[in-house]
Order: structure tokens, then C-alpha cells, then sequence
């Protein structure tokens, strides 16, 4: 099977080496997240935020917050991928442009609305858990287009996720998920690592 989609997931490495002379310009990181935000969510709420870390200083002080990890400042930028607690009330605008295009059901909305609020009122676990999976999704889809243009990532749980939040701003509702490093690899970086066979992870029900 060969496909632009498939290639890049046969292609994509978690990459620890980058170049540091090369850089993304913001028509090109605008055209990424573009692509990421085609992620599902649950209720195309989109709940999900992403912070560009490019700058200099703003990478030196998410490095800190990194454990000093050197790709944080060696990638042309590091995404932070934040998820935001989903709340139903924000239904009616999430879906207009679904209604306005003719195929979903003006009445939907509002039954969207009753289930949302049913499953997420009085019940914080769940609403971050939905914060973390849409936010998930959205890092997945950034690094396979990045990986179909050419770039290189690598995923980052380790970082100090309350240092980050206040360090850049982020509301209450709002989950520092992960970071993204992103940019150009260097020469010398481990492929993608071997996976486990399909019949010690595949059960056909």
C-alpha cells in the first residue's frame, strides 16, 4: 500500500536530533496546525489549543521546564498541545458551520447539547479526559503532516506541566498534554523502532 498517509506513518521517527541553523516561518506553521486541528473531538468541539514555541527566549524557558532537554531549543519550534475542559454550552457555535453548510440538522445541535452537558456536567475526570484525548489526536495529526512536509518531531510527556501552564498563560480549564518538538533532523537519528507483532496487540472479537 502506498500512500502519502501511510508513508508518512511507515516514515515517522520520534526524533532527538535536530538542526538548529533551520527554521519554520509562520505561513508554514500556521499550514501545520491547519492540518492538526482535522482531528477528531468528541462532539467536533474541538477543544484544543496550540502555543508555538519559537522564539529564543520562549524556548530557553520551556527547555528549563524540560528537564533541559536540548530539542526543545535545537527544533525550529516545540508545540505546546494544550487541551481545554470541554463545556456544552459551547455547542451551538462548534456546529453552525456544519448547519450552515446543509448537511447536519439544525435540530441536532440541541440534542448534542442535552448529551454534552449530561456527560460532562458534575463530572471533572471526564472532562479532563476529553481534554487529554482531543488534545491527543490533534498532536498526532500535527506530527504525521509535519513528517508528509519533509519535517521531523518528536513527542514530549517530560516537562514540568504546572511550570508550563504558568509560565505561558494558561487559563484554569486549560491541560498542558504534551510537547511537540519539530524541524529539520540531523543526520545520525534512530529510525522508527521495531513494534510489537499484530497477534500480541490484535483480538478479533
Amino acid at each position: 500500500m502506498n500512500h502519502a498517509l501511510t508513508d508518512a506513518i511507515a516514515q515517522r521517527n520520534s526524533v532527538n536530533a535536530f538542526d538548529p541553523a533551520r527554521e519554520l516561518d509562520d505561513d508554514r506553521i500556521h499550514t501545520l496546525i491547519s492540518w492538526a486541528t482535522r482531528a477528531p473531538s468528541a462532539f467536533n468541539l474541538q477543544n484544543w489549543r496550540f502555543i508555538a514555541v519559537r522564539s529564543r527566549e520562549g524556548r530557553r524557558r520551556l527547555r528549563e521546564l524540560a528537564w533541559n532537554q536540548p530539542k526543545v531549543t535545537d527544533a525550529a519550534v516545540t508545540f505546546i498541545v494544550v487541551g481545554v475542559l470541554p463545556q456544552a454550552s459551547w455547542m451551538a457555535d462548534r456546529l453552525r458551520p456544519s448547519v450552515e453548510a446543509g448537511f447536519m440538522p439544525a435540530g441536532m445541535v440541541q440534542a448534542w447539547e442535552s448529551a454534552a452537558s449530561q456527560l460532562y456536567a458534575d463530572s471533572p475526570q471526564t472532562q479532563r479526559d476529553e481534554a487529554v484525548r482531543s488534545a491527543t489526536f490533534g498532536a498526532s495529526t500535527l506530527m504525521l503532516a509535519g513528517q508528509a512536509q519533509g519535517l521531523a518531531a518528536s513527542p514530549m510527556t517530560g516537562f514540568d506541566p504546572a511550570g508550563v501552564a504558568a509560565a505561558f498563560g494558561l487559563a484554569q480549564d486549560e491541560v498542558p498534554v504534551m510537547l511537540v518538538a519539530m524541524g529539520y533532523a540531523k543526520e545520525g537519528n534512530w529510525p522508527q523502532k521495531p513494534r510489537r507483532p499484530i497477534l500480541d496487540v490484535l483480538e478479533l472479537a
